[in-house]
This record gives structure tokens, C-alpha cells and sequence, in this order.
């Protein structure tokens, strides 16, 4: 096991290592919040905290020396949590380096070792840090974690995150996606992580003068431009490059390799949208998109300097899903300037036609230090919700989320040393989820239905068909639940484009063409080509719901459908009749 490009040696920390395993595994109860506690108490070198697949490391090489005895209770409870492969896929999240950000959020985190809006002890935050966000070494070492701890590999959504993506210099993107495609590629079949050379030029950053000579405190921009200069660094580095080319030469190899990404999600700000940067996302090989709504009510957004509104919200959208993205959406409860009343009216104007979200984030604002929100509070002009007041909110909203929806998040995981004040509650989703049973009431969302572990059968599944109107024509939700139980095993998305809009349509290959915009089916990753009795994920819902979607196209007068096909699930796609149609994948419908 390699912890960055050296391995990591259980030895050197060998005495901490065992109190910390000692202390797991005697616990009377516990949970994510105990395992926090316990890894604060014992520091790896006094910054940081040991990650689950250093504890699993040390503890397989403590049971080999004779150090400890097995322990099943320790052993279950270091193990990451299945739930992580269970939806179908292996989730790899990366961050991109710190850069210069467009917005001025007033609620956004200033941790300027970070990329904008991230901290750097959120999980994810350690881990690129570790790995100098060199996009190579956190796919590979993440990869090797999650497969030393039991999990697949072959199946991987990359999920590319940090500050606004759109605003990075073109050749940097196209740099960090090759990269991140160059580690699945060699995943399994080569390990080329020493030749990478790195190094963080960040970590020093909050030595940086905070103050100009002026007087005035300097803003996030400045200090990384500081730092960077005072390194004598520019903003991309010469290695930190790549063609086109070079990137569809790794995507071209992807199409086969035993870590396939079968999914690239990005995240961007909607004022950033436009016709040229759609295109651009869907060349990088993304089919997804996390876009920061955060509010749909204009003075709102102006009182929080958001630097856009509900315009180029809907404008973003619906360019999203006219190129066939799957649409990601962040929703803040709390910010300044608004009241659970208004929070609640929000959240239904998602559901108009010129939104509807297929999954969302809703991150009630939290109080960081150092951010012009602070300030206000301390001043006494903003005040966050009480306990009872975000409970109220979101055993309101999370009710009215439509069945084609999947929450993703309920509450954002901020470390709560880092929230001055208001919620510190990460398990806040299990609250409202628990008041709204007492209720009688529940969330209908898909995260809430998925059926996650455990065998079925074809004959306890039936069919499910939402239609619902967006800016762009109509969308049908169709999936296959348990008669039962209620609960999801497999959907598809698929939009039926008006006919004036589809022959418009700013994407030559998808015009006058119905899109399916995701395939999915749930259960544990069990690797390409192999069976997995009793799985949803081999039941054939995929080409039940694709034969489905088929019908619907012709029944709406569609000769031809595409799909915006994952460069690892091409070779799914061609076993379906589809073939490669530019930038997608398309087939007639008869």
C-alpha cells in the first residue's frame, strides 16, 4: 500500500497506530463521529489524520507479526462502508489544485491551501493534499484504497471538484482529466506513480501576508497569486499541459481497460455555461454536471454576491440538457437575507420546468472563519437558523422532492471545528428523516428508494413511468421498482426534445434525435463481464429500459436516439445496436 509516492510503513507509527485500533475495536457503540474523535486524538505526525486504508494496512500487518489477534468487530468497523459500491459504481473524487476564483460569495470558504470553497480537513481535501493535487496520484491511490479494502475498481465515476472548473486554463483541464484517465488505465496493470513528480506550494500559504501595506486585508485571489509568485511559480506549470490529442489517446484506451470510467462529473458555476463550454465539458469525456444554484431568489443571490441569478441558472440548464448532461444542482438554505419561509417557497420553484434537477445537494449555509459572512455575523446582522428552525425547513422541502430526483446530500460535511456557528450536525439527514416518520410523511427521493444490498428477481420488479415538462420539451423518469418495497433497482432518463428545439439544436449530432441522458442499475460493483446472481445489475433491466426508451422515442415520432455514453460504457452502448456518432453514441429506434 503506497501512501502518495512513498509506501506507507505501519512500523514508524506503529505505537499510535495500536491505541487508535485498541480504542476502535473497544468501543461500546460506533460510528463515523467516533472514528473522527479517536483519529483527532492521534495525529499522523502531528497534521492530519490516519485514513482508513493506512488503519486496515496497519492492522493486516500487526495480525501477520502476531502483534494483535484477528478481530472481526475491528475488522468491520475500519472497513469503509459498503454503501460506497453499492449504487453500481466506484466513486473516485479529485480536487484540483488552488487557483484563482471569479466569485465573491460572501459564505464561501477563504482556505487558500485549497481550492476555492473547500477546506483542508474535509476528507477529500486531505486526500488531494497528500497527493500534491497531482490528478494522477489521487486516482491511482484512491483506487488502491478502495480495492484494499474490498471494494471493485472495474466501474469508476470520476468526480472532478475545486473552485469554479470552468474558470481553469483550458490546458490545465485537458492535462488533469488525461491524467486522471492515464491512472485508470494503468490501475492494475502498471504503477508509474514514481515517475510522477510533484510538489505543494500551497502548504506554506497561510504564512502569507493576510494585510497589504495599504491596510486592507488581502482577498483569496491575492494570496494564491502571492504565493505562487513568491515561489517563484506560475500558475500552471510547464508539466501541468496536454493536447487534445493526447487525452483522446487515453479515453481511446479507456474503452477497454480494467478500471473503466463509466461516468466524469464536474462541477461549475451556471454564469460560466455557455455553448462553447458545454461542448468543451462533453469533449473532455464529462456526463455530468454539479452546478451551484444555490438560490433561485434574485436579491438573495445580490445580497450574497453571487454574481448571477435565476437567468443564467435556467439559461445553464437548459443548455445542459439539450446536450444530453446528466444535472447536478447545489441549493443553500440560511443565506443571508432569507428566512425559512422564503427557504421553503425556493426550494418548490426547483421544480418548475426551467429547473427540475435530476439529483441535488442541499447545503444549509454554514458560519466559516475568515469570510465576509463572519464579519456579519459579527456584527449581529446575520443569524443562523436554530435547531428547530432548519429541522422545520427541511422536514418541509425534502417531501416535495419529485421521485425522479436523488438527494445527494442533505448537509454538507464541514468539519465542525471549521463552523463558528450554527448546525454542526452532519447527521442531520437522519434527523429529518426520523421527524418526518413521526410526521407520517417521507422523502420520495431515488437515494431514499435505491435498493442497495440483497437479491431480486425479475417477477418482484415492475415498471414505473414519470413524465414531466422542461425548458426543452418533455423528460421521462422510467424505472423498475420492487412491487414490495417500493424500492429502485434500476432507471433511465430519457428527453424527448421539442421538434423545433431538437432540429435547432446547437450540437449537430443530436439533432432531430431523442437523447437518453442516464442508464442506471443499482448493486455492488462485481467487475466488467462477470455474473452476480440475483443482482439488479444482472437482471437485463439495462436492456429492458433501453428497449423501453426505444418505444417511447418512436411513439414520438423519432426515428433516431442518442446517448451521452461514459467512455467506459461504449462497449455497453455497442452491444445495443449504438454506434459512435461524434461526441455520443446513436441508433435507430426501430
Amino acid at each position: 500500500m503506497q501512501d502518495n509516492k512513498y509506501n506507507f510503513d505501519p512500523k514508524k507509527y506503529s505505537k499510535d497506530l495500536k491505541v487508535i485500533l485498541k480504542e476502535i475495536a473497544e468501543r461500546d457503540s460506533f460510528d463515523y463521529k467516533a472514528l473522527r474523535n479517536i483519529l483527532a486524538k492521534y495525529p499522523k505526525e502531528s497534521k492530519g489524520f490516519f485514513s482508513k486504508d493506512e488503519l486496515i494496512a496497519a492492522y493486516e500487518h500487526f495480525l501477520s507479526q502476531g502483534f494483535i489477534e484477528q478481530n472481526s468487530v475491528m475488522e468491520r468497523r475500519i472497513k469503509m462502508k459498503p454503501t460506497r459500491t453499492i449504487s453500481g459504481v466506484t466513486t473516485v473524487t479529485v480536487l484540483t489544485k488552488p487557483f484563482p476564483c471569479p466569485g465573491k460569495c460572501i459564505f464561501c470558504p477563504n482556505d487558500v491551501r485549497m481550492p476555492k470553497s473547500y477546506l483542508s480537513d474535509e476528507p477529500g481535501a486531505q486526500r488531494a493534499e497528500r497527493n500534491n493535487f497531482d490528478p494522477y496520484l489521487q486516482t491511482y491511490n484512491r483506487l488502491l484504497a478502495i480495492q484494499n479494502i474490498g471494494h471493485g475498481t472495474e466501474k469508476v465515476e470520476l468526480i472532478v471538484l475545486g473552485g469554479t472548473w470552468s474558470f481553469y486554463p483550458e490546458a490545465y483541464q485537458i492535462w488533469f482529466v488525461k491524467e486522471c484517465f492515464r491512472a485508470m488505465n494503468d490501475f492494475g496493470v502498471q504503477d508509474r506513480r514514481n515517475e510522477v513528480k510533484t510538489k505543494n506550494i500551497f502548504d506554506e500559504a497561510d504564512k502569507a501576508p493576510r494585510i497589504t501595506r495599504e491596510g486592507r486585508s488581502r482577498t483569496y485571489n491575492e494570496i494564491i497569486d502571492t504565493v505562487q509568485k513568491g515561489q517563484g511559480e506560475e500558475l500552471l506549470s510547464e508539466s501541468e499541459f496536454a493536447t487534445w490529442e493526447e487525452l483522446y489517446e487515453r479515453q481511446k484506451h479507456n474503452e477497454t481497460a480494467k478500471s473503466r470510467c463509466v461516468g466524469l462529473v464536474i462541477e461549475t458555476r451556471p454564469d460560466y455555461i455557455d455553448e462553447k463550454e458545454v461542448m468543451k465539458i462533453r469533449k473532455l469525456g464529462a456526463t455530468k454536471v454539479q452546478i451551484g444554484i444555490q438560490s433561485l431568489d434574485d436579491q438573495v443571490m445580490t445580497l450574497n454576491m453571487r454574481g448571477h441569478g435565476r437567468r443564467e441558472t435556467e439559461n445553464a440548464i437548459k443548455l445542459l440538457r439539450l446536450a444530453g448532461f446528466k444535472i447536478h444542482g447545489h441549493w443553500m438554505a440560511n443565506l443571508y437575507g432569507s428566512t425559512p419561509e422564503k427557504d421553503i417557497q425556493d426550494y418548490s420553484h426547483l421544480w418548475g420546468e426551467s429547473i427540475r434537477p435530476d439529483e441535488l445537494k442541499i447545503y444549509p449555509t454554514s458560519i466559516i472563519d475568515k469570510t465576509e459572512l463572519y464579519e456579519l455575523y459579527k456584527r449581529g446582522k446575520y443569524k443562523p437558523y436554530s435547531y428547530e428552525q432548519l429541522l422545520k425547513v427541511l422536514t418541509e422541502v425534502m417531501p416535495l422532492t419529485p421521485r425522479y430526483c436523488r438527494l445527494t446530500r442533505v448537509i454538507r460535511d464541514i468539519p465542525s471545528t471549521d463552523i463558528v456557528a450554527g448546525n454542526k450536525l452532519t447527521n442531520f439527514r437522519q434527523i429529518a428523516e426520523e421527524e418526518l416518520n413521526q410526521m407520517g410523511k417521507s422523502c420520495q427521493c431515488i437515494r431514499c428508494r435505491e435498493i442497495r444490498g440483497g437479491n431480486v428477481s425479475l417477477d418482484r420488479v415492475e415498471k414505473e413511468e414519470i413524465e414531466y415538462k422542461t425548458s426543452t420539451g418533455r423528460e421521462f423518469f422510467i424505472s423498475y421498482r420492487t412491487k414490495d418495497s417500493d424500492k429502485i433497482c434500476g432507471f433511465l432518463r430519457l428527453s424527448i426534445p421539442d421538434k423545433k428545439i431538437s432540429s435547432e439544436n446547437f450540437i449537430k449530432e443530436l439533432r432531430d434525435k431523442a437523447i437518453i441522458r442516464e442508464v442506471h442499475v443499482y448493486g455492488e460493483v462485481v467487475g466488467i463481464g462477470k455474473e452476480s446472481k440475483g443482482r439488479s445489475q444482472h437482471l437485463g433491466l439495462g436492456k429492458l429500459l433501453i428497449k423501453r426508451s426505444l418505444e417511447i422515442a418512436r411513439e414520438n415520432a423519432y426515428d433516431k436516439i442518442s446517448v451521452i455514453s461514459a467512455i467506459g460504457t461504449k462497449e455497453y452502448y455497442k452491444k445495443r445496436g449504438f454506434k459512435e456518432d461524434g461526441l455520443y453514441m446513436s441508433r435507430a429506434t426501430k
